[in-house]
């Protein structure tokens, strides 16, 4: 099974799953990345997979249906969001089969209210999340329609996922967030080396994706609210108390203000 990340807009990711035939896409927010790599490779659209229902993950879903089996689906969303129908929905717990691979479904609100991940293991190789924009490397998405103690125990979950984990989200957001990382927490030296990476990758046109669950754990002030130095940084930003919550809801407020 080959993973690939297809850019989009200015900064997105279509994830796609191929097994050298048949595909699948993670949130298409527009179709032609998505057509463009099906026709070169020629590859059949076997499935769409969605996180939430903002436009630039749903965007494509329509405009790729004639591509799916049937000219129909199957298209697999969140169950309480707004997905372009038809499409199957998906209940926390749930679990879909992408090339013979179980993929669990995660309720992950925060983002939006009925955001979800989908965590699988195919044999052979490390673990697969997709995480929308829930997680993002050295980041985490912010608080359109849920609170900061459910992202905060969104993310949770997702930190408890193996550390192998390939951590594949939406948005090359990275390097910005790894900035503010090293605001929050300067003297860690993970954060530092990490980003040095990422710099590399990034002057040479090449995406700073997947991360692994156990990088997040190491660099992701957003995992790391249990932390002296993070919490030391929320409280010098206004934390109303030292819980993972308020430390969680002091980094998200600075860091939407932050530049």
């Amino acid at each position: 099974m080959n993973l690939i990340a297809l850019p989009a807009f200015t900064d997105n990711y279509i994830w796609m799953l191929h097994d050298g035939a048949s595909a699948i896409v993670v949130d298409p927010g527009e179709a032609a990345p998505v057509l463009r790599a099906l026709d070169e490779r020629s590859l059949k659209l076997a499935a769409i997979v969605v996180t939430h229902h903002h436009g630039d993950h749903v965007g494509g879903v329509d405009e790729l249906r004639s591509r799916l089996p049937d000219g129909q689906g199957p298209v697999w969303g969140p169950a309480g969001e707004n997905i372009p129908q038809p499409f199957v929905r998906l209940y926390d717990g749930d679990a879909i089969d992408l090339f013979g691979t179980r993929f669990e479904v995660i309720d992950v609100p925060g983002h939006t209210a009925g955001h979800i991940a989908y965590f699988g293991s195919p044999t052979g190789t490390a673990p697969i999340l997709f995480c929308g924009d829930t997680l993002f490397s050295g980041g985490c998405g912010r608080l359109f329609e849920g609170t900061a103690a459910q992202m905060h125990a969104s993310l949770a979950r997702l930190a408890a996922l193996p550390g192998d984990t390939r951590v594949c989200c939406a948005h090359e957001y990275t390097l910005s967030n790894l900035k503010f990382a090293r605001a929050v927490e300067p003297a860690n030296t993970a954060l530092l080396d990490y980003e040095a990476q990422c710099k590399v990758l990034r002057e040479r046109g090449l995406a700073t994706l997947p991360s692994t669950v156990a990088r997040e754990r190491e660099v992701n002030p957003f995992l790391r609210a249990g932390v002296p130095a993070v919490r030391a940084s929320a409280l010098g930003h206004g934390a109303s108390g030292g819980d993972a919550v308020s430390v969680f809801a002091a980094l998200r407020q600075w860091k939407n203000d932050f530049r």
